[in-house]
């Protein structure tokens, strides 16, 4: 026995049903789904053979089963970012050196808590300071920078660039619970340990404050001076060399 599955699109379309089952299609307008779905159960039935249709015990529920085990599911994938959309997510921290275009290194001058850059002499290595820089994963992968955090080690030091009079200024701030700077918000006071870190060559990168866009960590022209915070234009040193310690 042939069924007739009839829909308003202008088609007739009769397969091969078990004998004893009428199918006819109702529903208007039939989306591809379900026109999919309908195939497969059909053809499920169709395998399961006459003798399960012309049971006794084959009813509503039984020919519903069947139905069901057949459907397409349909799967909506998100694409998931590898940091949420609204912070900064660390990933590594590793001790580096660093030193400017002009090979001099950085020392610590305790008594006014300024880092200093400094043409070092042989005996006096001792003194350079070196820097645990912490790397994040960037909330707008489309940003070529990378944002980086930077410690004195073996302190809690960090430096932190916020504004003093208007001006974007660079400190060390000690930071108490390092854990707090695993992540960090866009939004939060915490974006001023932040700094992108671009680079330009083989070790050479500049350090651009995240919360003050176009103002760099810099070095004077003139020796022994602090390590500050300029603009672009201005006349300083604020490319740098930094090698990753093993």
């Amino acid at each position: 026995m042939e069924s007739k599955m009839q829909c308003n699109v202008s088609q007739m379309w009769s397969p091969k049903m078990p004998q004893g089952l009428d199918l006819e299609i109702s529903h208007h307008p039939m989306t591809m789904r379900r026109v999919v779905n309908l195939i497969i159960a059909v053809e499920r039935l169709k395998d399961s053979g006459s003798e399960a249709v012309m049971s006794t015990s084959f009813r509503d529920d039984s020919l519903l089963n069947i139905m069901m085990e057949s459907i397409v599911e349909e799967h909506i994938v998100f694409e998931r970012s590898s940091s949420p959309p609204d912070q900064f997510s660390r990933t590594g921290v590793y001790p580096c050196n660093i030193s400017d275009s002009q090979k001099r290194n950085f020392i610590l001058v305790q008594n006014s808590m300024e880092l200093h850059a400094v043409m070092l002499q042989g005996g006096s290595n001792s003194r350079k300071v070196l820097l645990n820089m912490s790397t994040y994963v960037h909330p707008s992968p489309t940003i070529e920078a990378r944002p980086v955090a930077l410690c004195i080690k073996d302190t809690n030091l960090y430096l932190s660039c916020h504004s003093e009079a208007g001006v974007p200024t660079l400190h060390l701030e000690p930071v108490e619970d390092k854990s707090s700077l695993r992540t960090i918000t866009k939004e939060s006071e915490m974006v001023r340990f932040l700094f992108y870190k671009r680079d330009s060559g083989v070790n050479i990168s500049t350090l651009m404050s995240a919360r003050f866009p176009d103002w760099y960590i810099s070095t004077s022209e003139y020796e022994n001076k602090p390590v500050m915070m300029c603009q672009e234009s201005a006349q300083s040193y604020q490319t740098f060399n930094i090698q990753r310690q093993i």
